[in-house]
Formats: C-alpha cells, structure tokens, sequence
C-alpha cells in the first residue's frame, strides 16, 4: 500500500500469501491493527474481517488502514471471506467464537470463513484471549482439544494477572508463520550455534570474543519462520532475539557449548543440519584459583588452544548439512582460501565467510558463502544472508 498505510519489509516468509484475518469481540481486538501490519511486514496480503462483537471494541476503519483492505463486516452479494486463501488466523479468539466454530455455527461472515476454511484444510491458528476463570473452565478445555482434533492450532501463553492475554504481534505472526510454512518441501530440523564465548581467568574476571548474537538470532527467527524446527546453542549475547524461539539452550563457556551440541547430535533427534554461527574462543586461560590481587603489579596470563567445535562435532554429524562461519582481517582472497580450507579440513558444505572490516559496515558487502567447489556468493546485507542459507538449508 501507499501512502500511510504502507509498512517496511521485514521478510519475505509470507510473500504472497492470501491470509484472512478474522477479528472476534475480545479486548484484545484493539491489538488487531499491529497485527495486520505485522503480517504485511513479511509479505502476507491480508484480507480483514470482524464480527458484530469487535465492533464495540475497534472500528472497521481502522483494521482496514491497519490491513490495507476494506474490513468485511457483513453479508455481501460477493462472499469474499468464501475466496481461496493460504490461511486463516483468529486473533482474538473468544470463547464464543470457538464453542460457535466448533459446533458448526454459521451466522456471521467470520463462521462462515472459519468453516469454509477448515472445509478447504486451510492452515488455521486460534489466538485464545479470556479471564482465567474461563480459560479454566473445563468446557473450554474441551473446545480446545475439538480445535486441536480438527486440525486447528491453538497459540496461547501462560497466565498473566489473571488473564490468559493475546501475545504480542510479532510472536503470533512468527508462530503462525511457522505454522504455514512448516508444510513446504525440505523443511528441516536445523541446530544454530550463535552468541559468544567466555573462559574465566580467575573466579570473577573472564576472557570474551566479540560477538553480539545478532547474527545468530536473524539466522534461527528466519528459519523458525519459515517452517524449520530449530534448536539455538546460545552463549553470551547483547543482542536479543525479536520472539521467543521454542528450543534456546544456554552456555556461554567453551566447554559448556561443547557439551550440549555434542549431546544434541549424538540424540535421538539430531539435526538435519548445523549452522555454526557461535564465536568460539580459539585460546582460553589457564585459570587459577580464588582471586588474583589488584595491585598486585604485571599479570602474565597463559593461553591454551581450546578444543575445535566443528572439528570435535564432526564424528557425531555424519550425515548432516554443515554450515560454519569464518572471520579474517586481513584480504578477501585469504579469507576465501581459508575457508576453502576449513571445508576440506571438516567436510562441511559452505562457510559464510566475513572481513572485519566489511562486518563493521565499510564496503559493499555483509559477507560472502564460499563452497568446496570455490564458488563465492557475495551477500549484500544479513536478509539476503538468511534468505541464502535458508534456500541451502532446504535443497536436497
């Protein structure tokens, strides 16, 4: 859209997607608007419609500047809410709307998309929104086991001053993003180190690399959007992620990392594919005990080389897409032939690799995708980079 219903591109995860909106009479129907717009940002065409009930507590002008699109609110000769969409998602919705949904209740142009929908096994998601005491309710425990028997996903979070409220924006548009997509070809279960390393000195000082996480986070959001089943080794970050991905483990020391990815491939779900996008410390300190005097004049701190993460993994991912990442300082013609190197050296299936300088915002590109065969794809920017490892992720 133009103008001032217009919204800036996050994504490209709903390009194209024909996806109503339906909005019922809860007080959380105020926060339609940002969801709309939310959905616009990832490419979604949204298509808005509201019940009698939302009327009381939004106007239809304002979803359709939210959306871009007239707001349905009553029966006409056309029956668009009757049209072929990729999806339907219900936010809020009330309790009303799904005991009437469940039972088969047409007497609005929502019930009726919601069960032209559910007829056409459109992918559908409910955004439950009411007062404890009827969340609680065993008959509401009943409509949501009906919704889940009926192939419709239910998203909701825990309870929160006695309401179990709508979650914001981004993590339904995120979730049901998920959901949409997780029934493309190629969708994989994909583990994604990323953050940095810490290794202590002395029991309160420690030695860190630079890495905010930033990086690692936009990786792992765009594949969870895009249908993956991901899994985040986290170390320390600045940088947070834009929701809650739903499998983040912690640890920020070398050792610690280590363990848990090694744990993770040798399970019984082992990923399809490893994106080693952590800062791993090449040398740790050897660490003394208690703490070491200030004051106390020059301190002459040892390094050890610490263990290989990628090399250390490779006897447990046999089998699995590898995915590191390389940083130099030095020229775009080293940076490649080492990385080229590290993939012979590790069996690995591309390396992102990065200039310190052009990681920093100097010159033309992000960072660049070397693969064992020297082919250089050059990134311009971290959305074009996840977009790229996506599409490597999903072939075969």
């Amino acid at each position: 859209m133009n103008g001032d219903r217009g919204v800036a591109t996050l994504s490209r995860c709903l390009e194209s997607k024909n996806i109503i909106l339906a909005v019922s009479g809860g007080i959380a129907a105020t926060e339609s608007i940002k969801l709309a717009r939310e959905l616009r940002r990832h490419g979604a065409h949204v298509i808005p419609i509201m019940t009698q009930s939302a009327e009381k507590v939004i106007s239809p002008l304002a979803l359709s500047w939210g959306s871009g699109l007239d707001t349905i609110t009553d029966w006409d000769p056309q029956m668009s809410q009757l049209g072929n969409f990729d999806g339907l998602l219900l936010a809020p919705a009330t309790r009303n709307t799904i005991s009437k949904f469940v039972h088969g209740i047409l007497d609005s142009p929502v019930m009726m998309a919601l069960s032209a929908a559910s007829g056409r096994n459109t992918p559908m998601m409910f955004v439950p929104s009411m007062h404890d005491d009827l969340f609680d309710d065993p008959v509401t425990g009943e409509l949501l086991e009906s919704l889940e028997n009926m192939g419709v996903s239910a998203f909701y979070e825990g309870s929160n001053e006695g309401r179990r409220k709508q979650p914001d924006p981004v993590t339904i548009v995120a979730n049901y993003s998920h959901l949409l997509n997780s029934g493309m070809p190629g969708r994989k279960t994909v583990a994604v180190t990323l953050g940095a390393n810490r290794a202590p000195i002395d029991s309160i000082r420690y030695v860190q690399n630079t890495s905010s996480g930033e990086t690692g986070w936009s990786i792992a959001e765009h594949l969870h959007m895009m249908g993956h089943s991901v899994v985040c080794i986290a170390g320390y970050t600045t940088a947070k992620p834009r929701f809650q991905l739903p499998d983040i483990r912690h640890d920020s020391t070398p050792d610690g990392m280590l363990a848990i990815s090694s744990k993770l491939a040798c399970s019984s779900n082992k990923p399809d594919t490893w994106v080693h996008a952590a800062a791993i410390l090449d040398y740790i300190p050897e660490t003394i005990d208690g703490k070491h005097p200030s004051g106390d004049g020059n301190w002459q701190i040892n390094l050890k080389p610490s263990k290989k993460h990628i090399t250390e993994l490779t006897k447990h991912v046999g089998g699995s897409k590898r995915i590191a990442f390389k940083l130099e300082v030095d020229s775009v013609d080293s940076l490649v032939s080492r990385s080229i190197d590290l993939i012979s050296e590790n069996g690995l299936d591309a390396v992102v690799a990065n200039l310190l300088a052009e990681s920093a915002g100097e010159g033309g590109n992000r960072c660049r995708i070397v693969f064992p065969n020297g082919e250089v794809d050059e990134i311009a920017d971290l959305s074009i980079l996840c977009e790229s490892l996506e599409a490597l992720i999903s072939s075969d």
